[in-house]
């Protein structure tokens, strides 16, 4: 999923990160504009982790496919950012490494972690067994799907038979959820879901700002972004549902897990994981402990 614009004090930390920093330190932006940025720093239980190899060429090298904004897109230079990219990079600086962002098609990045030519694959992976199969996960975050309507008004995804509702094309909520719903409305005697999709996602946000659409369906932290960027004109319709693990993804068995499973532990306890996550209006998926393959 796409969007066109980024918070430009989230867009300038980011493009810190992706060059990196001498000192292996990463600021991590606050709340708002004028609250003081912590600072990652690197922990010394978690780099301790890390295999000789990786730790010895200082650069912590990250798959991802930068086309689902917020979590990962590009900012007008191409270059990746969004709070999953920011995780990344704080991960690397928590583990005393630069990180050094590949772009990558997202179904290459698995057999590149496999074939040994990134240490880490970071593009909002859904955790499933069948890529467990593959590469070790290290569980950052819990996404569902979330609905969101115009500020005022009701709208129950559980009920929505009748009404008009924006998804993204080819997406799940277009290929699968909408269409079942709607089938739903008909086996009940209702009247069908009138989908509307679009393109992108920025579209299908925007008629509902407008009143074209009663409501849009997207991921979780793509509603919650954009509730957060439309300044009061967008509220949660429902609650987050269909809920599963996102998983940063490691060379299976390679000792990486443990090592990143520690970095971001220590940025949950450190509060930089909820300054990233709230900066960036994606809280609701928050973890307080971080698991392997969970």
């Amino acid at each position: 999923m796409r969007a066109r614009f980024a918070l430009p004090a989230v867009a300038a930390v980011a493009a810190l990160l992706l060059t990196g920093c001498v000192d292996n330190t990463v600021p991590v932006p606050g709340a708002d504009a004028t609250a003081p940025a912590k600072t990652v720093t690197e922990d010394a239980a978690a780099s301790a982790l890390l295999p000789e190899k990786v730790r010895a060429s200082d650069t912590l090298v990250i798959g991802t496919s930068p086309n689902y904004s917020p979590n990962e897109f590009k900012d007008d230079s191409g270059n990746p950012i969004g709070w999953g990219v920011e995780l990344g990079a704080a991960v690397a600086a928590k583990l005393g490494l630069t990180a050094d962002y590949k772009v990558a098609n997202f179904d290459t990045i698995i057999p590149s972690i496999i074939g040994g030519e990134m240490d880490l694959g970071n593009s909002s992976f859904t955790v499933n067994l069948k890529r467990q199969e593959q590469v070790d996960f290290v569980n950052y975050y819990t996404a569902g799907i979330q609905w969101a309507s115009a500020t005022g008004t009701t709208v129950d995804p559980d009920d929505a038979c009748g009404l008009k509702i924006a998804v993204q094309s080819t997406t799940y909520e277009d290929t699968d959820e909408i269409p079942a719903k709607s089938a739903a409305c008909v086996a009940a005697g209702k009247p069908p879901i009138d989908k509307l999709k679009f393109d992108t996602q920025d579209l299908a946000t925007n008629a509902t700002v407008l009143g074209q659409a009663d409501a849009f369906s997207a991921d979780s932290p793509v509603t919650l972004y954009a509730i957060q960027q439309t300044a009061g004109k967008l509220q949660k319709a429902g609650t987050s549902f269909d809920e599963s693990p996102y998983g940063m993804a490691v060379a299976k068995n390679s000792g990486m897990a443990a090592a990143v499973q520690a970095a971001l532990q220590s940025m949950v306890d450190d509060g930089s994981y909820g300054e990233i996550l709230k900066t960036w209006g994606v809280t609701d998926g928050g973890l307080s402990t971080i698991t392997i393959n969970g």
